[in-house]
């Protein structure tokens, strides 16, 4: 594989914050690279020095001839009133033909092609942008941060695309479940340098964990080794019997050397006050309609969410998840119908845009003291900046300064401390790095709190959802099935699932056993599976004990134990033949 992309000794900083120091890295034809790294780690700073965008400090960014960039950005390029095919036109320079096919590839046909951009869902304008950049027909294209904002519809269109792709690809994203279904190696931005590693970001998390925990070690025996040295150089060097000894002790003990470990990096705590607890519902709608003056975007809406629930409102851009969310928050008027929440419960709102509307000279102590409950302990305030990873020496820094991922994690420590018993979140993953994404989905699982949330973001969505509320054909229905089937179902709906996959569904229907019957099957043979194997551990364990003894005076004859240890191989017998069986069970589950 010939290299297409090649980055010798960079450096880069933005004032005193330095993003890459001496950083070097290779990408070759046909690598599929998941970018991950903390946010203000640089992933999108590389991105704009290589497509010459932003000037590097030092060192190298060499492009190789055979490289064709493609650059899927953030950020909108559209001029006001261009219609798609326009801008396709404008973008790429090739003929309407040229464009109109390729739209084609992502469902863009026809009158769609006529439409102003600005009038499209934000999954229709990545989809615009996608075709756009392969007009200019790359093999190494760079996506940054591409399922912001898109519907499941267009990630998993993107996804498909990806995989199917021959090309190279280097993708910037929080959204581990996306990183894992196309990315086959992975790129971390990290303490100013780059590295690459040849597996999936999964087995790239366990592996830094792992190598870690054995340098750890390796550090500790050398400490182990230093001592003994140590405590024999000092006992024996001044004995003219031992001196030679003492002598070739000390040059083991300067030859012995540790591995330097840099601190771990501070990570996000999100810790969620728990709230009380009733068997009570929370929010009740009965035929409902939503929308703006005199457009409505769903009507007919009726759904009852009980107290402690984590409700993920899905479904296509555009078509009422922001608005029934802002409608049930008290943003906007409905328009018809009733929604009643129970008594008493206060609620928590995220606005997805909230982060743009901060006041830039506000300070971030300033914030967090004004949106806490009156009478908010200072301890308090402070445990949840630092938590949000703002230590004492930012808390008077002015919001102007902070970036987008700070500036969303402010938000959210703002709204925590408003002490909610009820959070409605729209996207509040956008912005965040992958790290913090994961520990607030953790934290929203362990509340007892009630939570509806629209998110783009599988990893957060199969985190956080106990229930679904879909949005689509004009109304909001609760989809009966796990997030999983739900995927399934619209991966399906936009063709992406193959024949052969939908003759085996429809068999599995047939035999009477529905995916969500099947997978509660396996939890429950996971159940049984984990109590043996705790069982066994424990007859094993009580063997190991009654043997050791026989060892330590194999002379003795003990009746008791003898027969004790004769019942304890019967049952050990037994137990792994049920483990057996029930793991041979298992096995056929998962194979279909």
């Amino acid at each position: 594989m010939s290299v297409l992309l090649h980055i010798e000794g960079l450096d880069k900083a933005h004032g005193p914050h330095v993003l890459f120091e001496n950083a070097s890295v290779s990408i070759s034809e046909g690598d599929k690279i998941g970018f991950i790294g903390r946010n203000g780690a640089g992933k999108s700073t590389l991105l704009h020095m290589i497509v010459g965008g932003e000037a590097k400090d030092a060192g190298e960014i060499v492009i190789h001839p055979a490289c064709r960039l493609g650059y899927l950005k953030q950020h909108d390029d559209f001029e006001p009133g261009e219609s798609v095919i326009a801008y396709l036109e404008r973008a790429s320079g090739k003929e309407e033909w040229a464009c109109a096919k390729m739209a084609g590839r992502f469902d863009i046909k026809k009158e769609r092609l006529l439409v102003p951009i600005e009038s499209l869902s934000g999954g229709y304008r990545m989809r615009v942008k996608l075709a756009a950049m392969l007009l200019h027909e790359p093999n190494l294209m760079l996506l940054d941060e591409p399922t912001n904002f898109l519907d499941l519809q267009t990630q998993l269109l993107l996804e498909h695309f990806l995989q199917e792709w021959n090309g190279a690809f280097i993708i910037v994203s929080h959204d581990r479940e996306f990183l894992m279904e196309t990315c086959e190696q992975t790129m971390e931005a990290e303490r100013g340098k780059l590295f690459l590693f040849p597996r999936p970001v999964n087995e790239y998390l366990e592996y830094k964990e792992e190598k870690l925990a054995l340098d750890v070690k390796f550090n500790q025996n050398i400490e182990t080794q230093k001592k003994h040295l140590e405590s024999f150089i000092n006992r024996f060097r001044a004995k003219a019997s031992k001196a030679s000894q003492a002598q070739s002790k000390m040059k083991q003990l300067r030859k012995l050397k540790t591995i330097d470990i840099a601190s771990a990096l501070k990570t996000v705590k999100i810790r969620i006050p728990a709230v009380e607890h009733r068997k009570q519902f929370a929010v009740r709608a009965l035929r409902l309609a939503i929308g703006y003056g005199d457009r409505v975007i769903a009507s007919d809406i009726s759904f009852e969410i009980d107290r402690g629930m984590r409700v993920a409102i899905l479904g296509e851009n555009g078509k009422g998840k922001s608005t029934l969310l802002k409608t049930l928050a008290g943003r906007i008027e409905k328009l018809d119908g009733t929604y009643t929440w129970n008594n008493r419960l206060k609620l928590g709102f995220y606005d997805q845009h909230a982060s743009e509307t901060l006041h830039p000279t506000d300070t971030v102590w300033n914030y967090l003291e004004r949106t806490a409950t009156p009478g908010t302990e200072r301890e308090d305030l402070m445990r949840m900046a630092g938590d949000f990873l703002f230590p004492k020496d930012d808390l008077e820094k002015p919001i102007s300064v902070l970036s987008g991922g700070e500036r969303s994690r402010l938000v959210l420590a703002g709204l925590l401390l408003s002490r909610p018993e009820v959070l409605l979140l729209d996207e509040p993953t956008n912005h965040l790095d992958l790290e913090t994404v994961e520990a607030l989905g953790n934290a929203l699982r362990r509340w007892n709190g009630t939570v509806l949330f629209i998110s783009h973001s599988r990893t957060f969505v199969n985190l956080v959802a106990t229930r679904i509320l879909d949005v689509r054909d004009g109304t909001v229905r609760s989809y009966p099935g796990t997030y999983e089937e739900y995927v399934y179902d619209v991966a399906r709906e936009e063709g992406l699932i193959s024949k052969q996959e939908q003759l085996e569904e429809k068999q599995e229907r047939e035999k009477g056993t529905s995916k969500a019957e099947r997978h509660e099957k396996q939890k429950e043979l996971k159940r049984a599976i984990s109590k043996i194997e705790k069982q066994l551990d424990s007859l094993e364990e009580e063997r190991s004990g009654i043997m050791k003894l026989f060892t330590q005076d194999p002379a003795k004859f003990d009746l008791e134990r003898t027969k004790r240890l004769s019942s304890l191989e019967t049952m050990i017998q037994h137990t792994e033949a049920e483990w057996n069986r029930l793991t041979e069970e298992l096995a056929k589950s998962n194979n279909g």
